[in-house]
């Protein structure tokens, strides 16, 4: 199986890395079983250390007795007493030592009877050396003679034994100090080995990445180039130029893209031929309705108040409902054709920028459409900034009059706030009416979409779709927070700066 540059030098890492891990582990294991073999050595010379002070502190006891028995003198009572309490001590210490050690705590079982013998022997002595004939104390000091004899073996015995168990631990420490060596030697020696290998196949590596990147930056510069063009084809694109075109007759992706761009840009150029045609349709179906549609209705109207006018006395309250429901529906239409005016010139009329307070501006739209019963405050400090006033003013005057038209009320409150969003203020107009239930919270943007009674005669259901389109044009967002029986906030945003004084061919 043949590998790649790239695969050898992943194997070989991984190598050196497993070498190194095997070297960490190998020197970790060595140098822990050596010093628990050393600590073991120190335990060994540590129990016959001990078992070797617990003779002599037997041997020091007895001392201290024959001491008093000829010569009556208290202090070997004082070197007795001390040796005898150093024993037991001894003893313990050489018992905590061998725990491990089977044989050895059967040998310590047979020791501590013998030294309780002993010791019993001695403090015997030691209470009742006036009360006792010379032969008795002769018989104790015989057995306390053949006690010691036999505590001696026992210790010469568990000596001997720990002493093997010594030579042990001492050969195996001996061979892990010989083997810890060796194993780190050849560990080290064989990772260095890889890491020089691996250093020799990076340095190839790099000289043939060095050779590739200078034939790529060659590449790279002619293909900047071509970029460059097709960026300057996509800045005039923006700026309404449909009709320019890319020379690359390169067959490479880059050919292919240039030449995608093209059909592209003609694709656009017929198509917005056919938007400018559809527009002027547009413009002209707005005068129609403007002119011709509106006559008529306004004809009707005139007929219908004259009926009023000459007839009035005669109608039966039948007919003056009637009449009524007439009026109402004329003015409907009037309305909705007014809308539809308004909804088809919103971004198609020039604007006209001027510096705006936009404080000045709501106050003068709440005189307009706010009545007097209701409570116009002004949360937040309003901005002063240059845009199209007619543009902020009819968002306005549409929020401000559905606050009110909208209402359950006769009176309330209406809440404007505004706060910086990066590059756009963001205006909150704010009521405490029924509120909107969430489920429409999407549906009363859309066109003739209204939550009141369609026959009734303000409610066209335009409002919120010419707002809606009108900020779309501002490169703004509109959202409503509400819910049913909680009032409504209509939150936007509008640019700080303008968006431009008319739309080009690209933005419409």
């Amino acid at each position: 199986m043949v590998f790649n540059t790239k695969t050898k030098l992943y194997i070989g890492f991984f190598i050196a890395a497993g070498v190194l891990l095997l070297t960490a582990v190998a020197s970790f294991i060595s140098t822990r079983q050596l010093s628990n073999r050393t600590q073991w050595v120190e335990h060994s010379y540590q129990v016959m250390q001990q078992l070797k002070d617990m003779e002599l502190r037997i041997k020091d006891a007895r001392s201290g007795v024959r001491g008093y028995l000829l010569t009556t003198d208290t202090v070997y009572l004082g070197l007795y007493n001390k040796a005898k309490g150093q024993v037991m001590g001894h003893f313990n210490e050489v018992d905590r030592l061998t725990q491990d050690n089977p044989k050895q705590q059967l040998r310590l079982d047979t020791l501590e009877t013998l030294i309780n013998v002993q010791l019993r022997l001695l403090a015997d002595l030691t209470r009742s050396k006036g009360n006792l004939s010379r032969s008795t104390i002769q018989t104790t000091l015989d057995t306390d003679r053949q006690t010691m004899r036999a505590v001696e073996r026992l210790l010469s015995r568990a000596r001997t034994r720990e002493l093997e168990i010594l030579q042990e631990r001492s050969s195996e420490q001996s061979t892990y100090e010989t083997i810890t060596p060796a194993i780190i030697l050849i560990s080290t020696t064989f990772a260095i080995v890889i890491t020089l290998w691996l250093f020799w196949r990076v340095s190839v590596e790099i000289t043939a990445n060095e050779r590739l990147q200078h034939e790529l930056t060659a590449a790279n510069e002619g293909i900047a180039h071509r970029i460059s063009i097709i960026e300057n084809l996509a800045n005039q694109v923006v700026q309404g130029d449909y009709k320019v075109k890319i020379k690359d007759k390169e067959r490479d992706s880059v050919g292919n893209l240039a030449t995608s761009l093209n059909r592209m840009t003609q694709t656009l150029d017929d198509t917005f031929t056919a938007l400018e045609k559809r527009n002027r349709e547009l413009d002209q179906f707005a005068y129609v309705a403007s002119h011709d549609l509106k006559a008529p209705l306004r004809g009707v109207s005139t007929v219908v108040k004259w009926i009023e006018d000459e007839l009035g006395h005669e109608l039966s309250d039948k007919m003056r409902e009637y009449f009524g429901l007439m009026k109402g529906r004329l003015s409907r239409l009037e309305d909705l054709i007014n809308g539809l005016l308004a909804y088809a010139r919103v971004g198609r009329t020039q604007q006209r920028l001027e510096e705006i307070s936009v404080e000045h501006l709501v106050h003068e739209v709440a005189d307009l459409v706010v009545p007097p019963t209701f409570e116009l405050r002004i949360q937040d400090d309003l901005p002063t900034l240059v845009t199209d006033r007619l543009s902020l003013q009819q968002v306005f005057t549409n929020l401000l009059s559905n606050a009110v038209k909208y209402h359950h009320n006769k009176q309330g409150i209406i809440t404007i706030g505004c706060r910086e969003a990066g590059k756009q203020y963001e205006f909150r107009v704010q009521d405490d009416g029924p509120g909107i239930a969430p489920e429409y919270h999407e549906k009363i943007f859309l066109m003739f979409q209204t939550l009141r009674d369609r026959h009734t005669a303000e409610s066209t259901g335009i409002g919120l779709s010419i707002v809606k389109k009108i900020i779309d044009e501002q490169r703004g967002s509109i959202r409503v927070e509400s819910a049913a029986g909680s009032g409504a906030a209509f939150v936007f945003t509008w640019p700080k700066q303008p968006v431009g004084v008319a739309l080009s061919k690209a933005e419409l």
